[in-house]
């Protein structure tokens, strides 16, 4: 398993790509690289990036990927994502991420931004032009520039019938703190910039290690609660619409009762096959598990282009 991105800047209306050169096999390449044990494919896709390149870099939309066969006779899968080079607004997602050493210049000496036909002729790897031509597809359509609505499912929590105290102070298990650890990186990853979430404990743990590592104040909505989603449904559509309305890059950690008004809300604002694509089977999401909706700026309004899941690293023993 690997991991990867297509970094694209626009100069003179003019789409740019970035490309790595490998000495070792004198071809050029996407800035890509194996997952560490443990790691989720979009964490090593930015840390890759900024190893080969030092560019730090916030993901967009998911890519085609590539599978294809090695010398030992095993599988390689390559996973891809559109990225843009962090700028202004994105300081507290880049607090969030551990420093990266850069690549010994044995193993990448090069990088350079081409225009998008010089790229795809630059290329090595024939198959390695299918996620260009995607990426170019998006632009063209005015597609490419997006910002992440991320919804989160708390953790795993304490049993209720093991609880003795409210639903407002259930707090999460063990496993539920790890799992909370592990979706900084990930949302780190999505360039997330703000947090909004539920008022209970079991979500308010889950964000708080991505909100301390970025130095963000989450906000607190007693909407998201199981409860006051019980009383009106269409106050935690509102908030949801109002994320897709804020031009940040934003996670919303709700509970499992709540996701599916969450769901009718992004697929209300999706094309029939991204709509497709979302969860409709109760639990929707794991506890700890993301979805991750791309969405843009359309000629319709704010419009859902893509959805990516990502279940947490940390599972039950």
């Amino acid at each position: 398993m690997a991991a990867g991105a297509l970094v694209w800047r626009v100069r003179a209306t003019r789409l740019q790509v970035a490309l790595v050169h490998r000495p070792r096999y004198r071809d050029w390449s996407w800035p890509k690289g194996k997952l560490e044990p443990g790691e989720l494919a979009p964490v090593a896709a930015v840390r890759e990036v900024e190893e080969e390149t030092g560019m730090s870099v916030v993901l967009g939309l998911p890519l085609p990927g590539l599978e294809y066969g090695l010398a030992d006779g095993r599988d390689k899968v390559v996973h891809y994502w559109a990225a843009r080079q962090a700028g202004r607004g994105d300081d507290a997602p880049l607090r969030a991420r551990p420093p990266v050493p850069h690549a010994d210049r044995a193993e990448i000496d090069h990088w350079e931004w081409f225009d998008v036909p010089e790229a795809g002729r630059r290329l090595t790897r024939r198959a390695d032009r299918e996620p260009l031509d995607a990426l170019a597809e998006a632009h063209d359509k005015g597609r490419l520039d997006t910002r992440a609505v991320v919804v989160a499912r708390h953790g795993q929590a304490r049993k209720r019938h093991l609880w003795g105290g409210t639903e407002d102070d259930r707090p999460l298990t063990g496993l539920g703190l790890r799992q909370a650890a592990a979706i900084t990186p990930v949302l780190a990853a999505f360039g997330v910039a703000r947090i909004v979430t539920s008022r209970w404990e079991r979500c308010a743990a889950t964000v708080a290690p991505y909100a301390a590592a970025a130095g963000l104040e989450p906000d607190v909505a007693d909407v998201l609660t199981e409860s006051q989603h019980e009383e009106s449904p269409g106050r935690v559509a509102a908030a949801v619409r109002a994320v897709m309305d804020t031009r940040q890059d934003t996670v919303l950690c709700t509970h499992r009762p709540v996701l599916p008004t969450v769901l009718d809300v992004l697929s209300a604002h999706s094309p029939r096959p991204v709509a497709d694509s979302l969860p409709v089977d109760n639990p929707f999401l794991s506890p700890g598990e993301v979805l991750v909706a791309h969405a843009g700026e359309t000629p319709r309004g704010v419009r859902v282009l893509a959805v990516e899941r990502h279940r947490s690293s940390v599972t039950a023993d």
